[in-house]
């Protein structure tokens, strides 16, 4: 064997071992996260002694788990990106863009990790507002990006050395272009904002994972400005996930891979099926009510249409129904969910907008009704008769006494997070910690279901699908920030509010509607709030329309665009949950999107479908 044999023997054999350790850092922080909140709200609550320090370690321990997880993530390729441009070129081309997309990745993550871990020395000796060290928020930050480097240089590796190198005469030689143009026409040559505009669109539309899309985006425009140091960049992703509120985002995380592990979904939709499964279109009213109730317990929306999917799409196919057709509505009925509290993107919209994320949970409700219904009237009406499902389901194996305590169990969760919200007994991220608490203590002590290794799997899972999301979320704000330094913000709200003026706040709305549709089917939902949300809600504020309306139309816009065909990430991410080709579900989901379209643009114009219930709870 060759030295560089044995030696890529090695590196190979020790990724698995760095892996595990990125998993158990990630599920640890997150488990500690989750008892120091825990206990802060009791002591708080039983003793009236609040924990000052409690919210820092809070939000220190979720920056780590976020990086560490973001790592795993990367580890086994779960990042997702924009796909759809890149499988149409041609396999040469196509592999030079996947190995400029890796060598970006590696040099992404060595700069968030070296100016992280930068950030974290020039910042020793400073303390946050309880009197921590501050450089505990940036050391943990810098390290699971050293550990996301470490993954991203092993998958470089394993592509062809010659493939390597072209794609690094590739990065080469369009730098050298741009420097020689800026050295001999420096008159000539595109502002900062703009290259910025034309890496973000041209590596995302090459397939680069968005999170690292936008954060490539970020650092264009800082290299080519010159003037801003790099610690910056990496204050502002931790400054974009370091926020009390958004520790809501793993924990709802949590409880969905908890209520499949401990038996709670499963108990739930099978009782379902009981209930109204035999009826015309049964199954398909089954899958619609399923997504209502997860919704309102899980907040995350993958968690959801993976538990709902993974009952119901096998039953589907045990009916003979087109699973095409189940995979489409399963996605239909995840958009008609965006709004269903505690989803994750009203977290993240009420954070990045300063809005009541407990009225954005009550404005959400009847919108979501509203559309559930459309989809339940059109499971009926189109369905399948009741004998040809029956001919090959069989029946359920778990006693009616136990789908009931699953059912009272599921439905006691969901109690507690509204009267949680209502009575003011804690925050959306305390209710979270606690939902979580509660769904770990069914399924041990109730159900013992809830092993000591399932429990642990859930939170790796958690905390590696939290780190994903959180990634995104700092990369955005990172991007958000540059545009604030452009001034884009106030050019594009002037530019909105001269165009109502002249043609109508009706224009306005639909403008809205349509730009965040198509930025969800390019972005992943939370980066299309991160980035619109804040232009575009100053400008409704301005024309008289009710914020908390305003957003419920954005979620709403947004989730059609993430489940639309052809880019949408969350169709893709449904089909493969269902195990169905997405050319098998285009016509189906286009016709229920068409539906949910309409049902969008009755919410956008009939404002009281969304204010109604925020007046009445006093929001």
């Amino acid at each position: 064997m060759t030295a560089a044999a044995s030696l890529s023997g090695g590196r190979r054999g020790s990724i698995p071992l760095l892996l595990r350790v990125s998993d158990a850092t990630a599920a640890i922080l997150l488990a500690a996260d989750l008892v120091v909140v825990c206990i802060s709200v009791l002591l708080r609550f039983l003793f009236n002694a609040p924990v000052e320090w409690s919210d820092d370690v809070a939000r220190g321990l979720m920056v780590g788990s976020a990086f560490f997880g973001a790592a795993s993530a990367l580890a086994r390729g779960e990042n997702v990106g924009v796909s759809f441009f890149r499988d149409m070129l041609a396999l040469r081309l196509r592999a030079l863009v996947d190995a400029a997309g890796a060598l970006l990745i590696v040099l992404i993550s060595a700069y968030v990790a070296y100016n992280a871990i930068k950030l974290g020395t020039l910042t020793a000796g400073q303390t946050t507002g309880s009197g921590l060290p501050l450089e505990l928020t940036f050391y943990p930050m810098g390290v699971g990006a050293l550990f996301m480097t470490v993954f991203a240089i092993d998958q470089l590796c394993a592509r062809p050395l010659s493939e390597i190198a072209k794609g690094l005469v590739a990065i080469a030689v369009v730098t050298g272009l741009y420097l020689a143009w800026d050295a001999l026409l420096p008159a000539s040559v595109p502002s900062s904002g703009t290259v910025m505009l034309i890496g973000f669109f041209v590596t995302l539309f090459g397939g680069l994972p968005i999170g690292f899309a936008l954060a490539l985006a970020a650092l264009i425009f800082i290299w080519v400005e010159g003037s801003l140091p790099g610690v910056i960049f990496a204050q502002q992703m931790a400054r974009g996930i370091d926020n009390f509120v958004l520790l809501a985002i793993p924990f709802f995380i949590l409880v969905g891979y908890l209520m499949e592990a401990n038996g709670m979904s499963v108990r739930l939709i099978e009782l379902l099926q009981r209930a109204v499964g035999r009826m015309r279109g049964g199954l398909n009213v089954v899958m619609v009510t399923s997504m209502v109730l997860f919704s309102g317990i899980s907040g995350s929306k993958m968690a959801d249409v993976a538990a709902v999917g993974s009952v119901l799409i096998p039953a589907a196919r045990r009916s003979r129904q087109n699973p095409g057709g189940a995979v489409a509505l399963l996605a239909a009925s995840a958009v008609m969910a965006e709004t269903i509290p505690p989803c994750i993107n009203l977290i993240i919209l009420g954070f990045v907008a300063n809005l009541s994320i407990g009225g954005l949970f009550m404005a959400g409700l009847l919108p979501a009704a509203l559309m559930a219904l459309v989809l339940i009237a059109v499971s009926i009406i189109f369905g399948k008769p009741p004998a040809s499902v029956e001919a090959e389901d069989p029946e359920p194996q778990i006693p009616v006494s136990g789908l009931w305590s699953g059912a009272i169990a599921s439905f006691g969760l969901i109690f507690m997070i509204f009267t949680g919200f209502k009575t003011g007994f804690a925050t959306a991220t305390e209710i979270s910690a606690f939902a979580a608490a509660y769904a770990i203590l069914v399924g041990s002590l109730v159900f013992r279901e809830l092993t000591l290794k399932a429990a642990a799997h859930s939170f790796v899972q958690a905390a590696t699908r939290a780190g994903l999301v959180l990634f995104i979320v700092a990369a955005a704000q990172s991007l958000a920030f540059t545009l604030t330094l452009q001034q884009v913000p106030h050019a594009v709200g002037d530019f909105m509010l001269a165009l109502s003026k002249t043609s109508g706040v009706w224009l306005f709305m639909l403008l809205a509607i349509l730009v965040l549709i198509v930025m969800g089917s390019v972005l992943e939902g939370a980066a299309a709030l991160i980035i619109f949300g804040p232009l575009l809600l100053p400008v409704a504020v301005q024309l008289g329309i009710d914020p908390l309306h305003f957003g419920v139309v954005l979620v709403i816009a947004m989730g059609i665009g993430l489940f639309a065909p052809p880019l949408g990430l969350g169709l893709y991410g449904a089909c493969l949950i269902g195990n169905v080709p997405i050319e098998r579900t285009v016509k189906p989901i286009t016709g229920y999107l068409g539906l949910l379209m309409l049902c969008l643009l009755v919410i956008a114009f009939v404002p009281s479908i969304s204010t109604a219930l925020p007046r009445a709870f006093g929001y």
